[in-house]
């Protein structure tokens, strides 16, 4: 048999290669039909990453200790994937204050990619194991494949490499069966959610689950970390006109001062929320405040009560 007829072989047996049977008449569907299909096979997505929680939480496990110890979380994926693990990575930054470094999106075919689509890119092992070694990934970081098929070369290859070359946890975000996937990582987190409305288009639902479990990885982690205080981003600052209303509206929230004042206080320590918050709270003075913050490892509540970490 040939690496193709193999590879054929392969393909087909993939949860996410089958055909949908609740879509099969959706060519001559309506396009109030072609919505109600697509919205009712939406809504198997959550249910499907309910049942991963505990993988998830033993991934955000991972991630925490990493980031507590100065290491790094890397996304690899390819095509939709790709771009995914990008999106996430790029989104912590703006919402939780942190250094750019710290989490990383690596796609095949690079930056390119995120905006058009680089076939082939994705077919050799080699180049994802080098992809890491380019952006310098060590035993203290934690790399995340994230692969619809559970197969894909790249990532696979990235991710074989992070376990046996560099000794790193490895995670790997996919959306068939674990006796599918051509991987052994440290977690698999594999949200079944069936076949796509169209057949193999897994930007579909299996982007979908994708997408909120890398949500659930980067979010748990970051509260964990002391950079949410109830339900506030507490370590955005004022990169943005957006982010410096945002940080007054959060600071006048939680300690009841007026605009004019959350304004003024915020001036006083470089935008910092959690400064602002612990600076009117406690009712101490700048220094003090970011004392307390650094005895408590940056969480918020201890440091009003002026309790150590």
């Amino acid at each position: 048999m040939s690496e193709h007829s193999a590879l054929f072989d392969q393909l087909q047996s993939l949860a996410t290669e089958q055909r949908n049977p609740n879509s099969t008449h959706i060519d001559t569907a309506s396009v109030e039909e072609i919505l109600r299909v697509i919205n009712t096979e939406d809504h198997l997505v959550p249910i499907a990453v309910r049942r991963e929680l505990d993988h998830i939480a033993t991934a955000v496990e991972h991630v925490v200790e990493a980031f507590e110890n100065g290491g790094r979380l890397f996304y690899v994926g390819a095509g939709t994937s790709g771009r995914l693990g990008v999106v996430d990575a790029s989104e912590c930054p703006p919402t939780f204050g942190t250094d750019p470094e710290m989490v990383q999106g690596i796609i095949a075919g690079g930056k390119p990619a995120v905006f058009r689509s680089q076939e082939g890119a994705e077919d050799i092992p080699e180049k994802g194991a080098e992809a890491l070694e380019e952006h310098g990934v060590t035993e203290d970081d934690v790399v995340c494949g994230i692969a619809s098929s559970g197969r894909t070369p790249y990532v696979v290859g990235a991710v074989e490499h992070a376990r046996d070359e560099i000794g790193c946890p490895t995670l790997f975000v996919t959306t068939v069966p674990r006796d599918e996937l051509d991987v052994d990582p440290d977690v698999a987190i594999c949200p079944v959610v069936g076949p796509e409305v169209l057949m193999g288009s897994t930007r579909m639902k299996s982007g979908t689950a994708q997408k909120l479990v890398l949500n659930m990885i980067t979010t748990a982690s970051m509260v964990r970390l002391g950079k949410v205080y109830e339900n506030m981003m507490v370590d955005l600052r004022r990169t943005s006109e957006k982010l410096v209303e945002r940080g007054i509206r959060t600071v006048m929230m939680v300690t009841g001062v007026g605009y004019d004042e959350a304004d003024k206080i915020l001036d006083q320590c470089d935008g910092h929320v959690k400064t602002a918050i612990v600076m009117i709270l406690a009712d101490v003075e700048l220094d003090e405040a970011r004392r307390r913050l650094e005895n408590t490892d940056g969480f918020v509540r201890p440091a009003i009560e002026g309790v150590r970490g």
